[in-house]
């Protein structure tokens, strides 16, 4: 067999797995449905996985177990898509700070902390709720594995047709182009869906989105601490997976306007009275990033102008970690404001007693350390500060 022979062996073997992928059945139906199955060996796979996956996660230490949370995220996703199709959803609250949040095939959802610490109510949190189910119901990970795959099968196809000329070329960041195109496709397709059912739901169609606007925002205030330039607005090339955040915050105001935006609901009050017992981990978990801009933003903006106890001890929390200069002084400052607000959490004292132990007036310090045990008897470094309360 000479070379010719082979590479065109080679071609019609690629071509023929391509082929017998394309037989594969056409899943219908919705896969929220209760009963529904996978059908053919591309879905099962993809479940398989997820499945898999999924076993692992409900194991895991990152997973928040907090029930009041739990059920209330779950509460927001059946709003918008109904109790029948929200049923087949399992909801895992993941302990990461990040701004993300996902859905499998085999519907499974994850949802980040990070994601619930920018979005400011229940409007923008089922805003991105329903961009999830929307990939989960149109299948968007089936339809992707598919589409990569012929993409990769045909680049080599053509690949290696080409190195049968004399002028051999490398057709695989071409195609795969084409499907990061596709992939972006597809995440416009979920905001669109997403925001239908954040209408039909009777939220502020407007809360899709002020969640773009805002990480763009953020960005600006990350970068302006650091003192280098906002890459918000950066293209990073055709395999981006993703739209821009300024495409996204666009069509999605657009599409909004047009809808009409007299849908008033926003769940304000509701989103942070759930927020409330995971508060502080969540504010905890974002000041170890060390970004000290990025966090001054985001409570700036989760606050609205109304500095509620929660959110005053959040920022004296930014400042005590920072502890530059006058940092110090305005956390204890922050600290007094919050406990004075009345709806201040029990680590407003552990903070300030912290904070005026660093800064010498220790008589207090053990005094406002005890006030706070006797508030959070089960805190995990009640040791510790019961040894500086006590004075030892």
């Amino acid at each position: 067999m000479n070379a010719w022979q082979a590479g065109i062996g080679t071609v019609l073997l690629l071509f023929g797995t391509a082929n017998a992928h394309a037989k594969e059945p056409k899943p219908t139906g919705s896969p929220s449905a209760a009963g529904y199955a996978p059908i053919g060996r591309d879905e099962k796979g993809l479940w398989a996985e997820a499945e898999e996956e999924e076993r692992e996660l409900k194991t895991s230490k990152l997973v928040v177990r907090d029930a009041g949370a739990n059920a209330y995220v779950r509460h927001v996703l059946c709003r918008i898509t109904g109790e029948e199709a929200c049923a087949k959803v399992r909801i895992y609250i993941v302990r990461a700070p990040i701004f993300n949040a996902g859905m499998f095939p085999n519907g499974m959802m994850r949802v980040y902390t990070g994601l619930l610490l920018r979005v400011r109510d229940e409007a923008e949190l089922a805003a991105v709720l329903g961009h999830e189910f929307t990939h989960f119901e149109r299948r968007h990970a089936l339809s992707a594995l598919k589409k990569e795959r012929n993409a990769r099968s045909w680049a080599a196809w053509l690949t290696v047709a080409s190195g049968l000329t004399n002028r051999p070329h490398n057709y695989l960041p071409e195609f795969l182009a084409a499907f990061y195109s596709y992939s972006r496709d597809q995440e416009r397709e979920a905001d669109l869906g997403g925001l239908k059912l954040l209408h039909d739901a009777g939220y502020q169609t407007m809360a899709a989105s002020s969640v773009w606007l805002r990480q763009r925002d953020e960005k600006d205030a990350q970068a302006a601490a650091l003192g280098v330039k906002s890459l918000k607005d950066s293209d990073y090339g055709p395999f981006e997976s993703h739209p821009m955040n300024v495409e996204r915050m666009t069509y999605l105001a657009r599409e909004a306007q047009a809808m009409g935006t007299d849908k008033s609901f926003d769940g304000l009050t509701d989103f942070r009275q759930a927020m409330a017992p995971i508060w502080p981990m969540l504010i905890e978990d974002q000041i170890r990033l060390n970004d000290f801009g990025a966090s001054e933003y985001l409570l700036a903006n989760l606050a609205r102008g109304d500095w509620t106890g929660s959110l005053l001890y959040a920022r004296a929390e930014l400042y005590r970690a920072r502890a530059k200069g006058g940092d110090l002084l305005t956390a204890e400052t922050l600290y007094r404001q919050a406990i004075a607000r009345g709806d201040a959490p029990a680590g407003a004292w552990r903070g300030l007693g912290l904070t005026l132990t660093r800064t010498g007036n220790q008589t207090e310090a053990r005094s406002t350390l005890t006030e706070y045990l006797k508030r959070n008897p089960d805190a995990p470094d009640r040791a510790m500060l019961s040894a500086i309360a006590e004075g030892n």
